[in-house]
């Protein structure tokens, strides 16, 4: 049964335009590479107030998530987004597992 993950992470200050104008860019090999690393019903919050951004997706029983980091486009998409969010020194961007304390199915 696919599963929900959700997670927090940090947009820089008065990037929001820039955060939102590039996902709706979003590189179509990285789509493809969600998409077949088994990633479904995938959105990104944000709370201007503090600036964090919230993630939500379904993953599939059989997902290959754990092996987007080694894909070129994974790297390419997060040096890409490093000016706008906290990222790592890898550029991996910092990201904070959420727990769900409530469903309403």
């Amino acid at each position: 049964m696919p599963d929900r993950i959700a997670f927090r992470m940090n947009l820089h200050p008065g990037q929001a335009a820039e955060y939102e104008r590039r996902h709706d860019e979003i590189f179509p090999d990285l789509v493809a590479a969600l998409k077949d690393a088994g990633i479904s019903d995938y959105s990104i919050w944000l709370d201007p107030q503090t600036h964090h951004l919230f993630g939500i997706l379904t993953r599939a029983d059989d997902h290959t998530i754990d092996r987007l980091p080694e894909t070129e486009v994974m790297r390419r998409w997060w040096a890409h987004m490093r000016d706008v969010m906290e990222c790592h020194p890898d550029n991996v961007p910092v990201q904070v597992p959420l727990t769900r304390v409530f469903y309403l199915p």
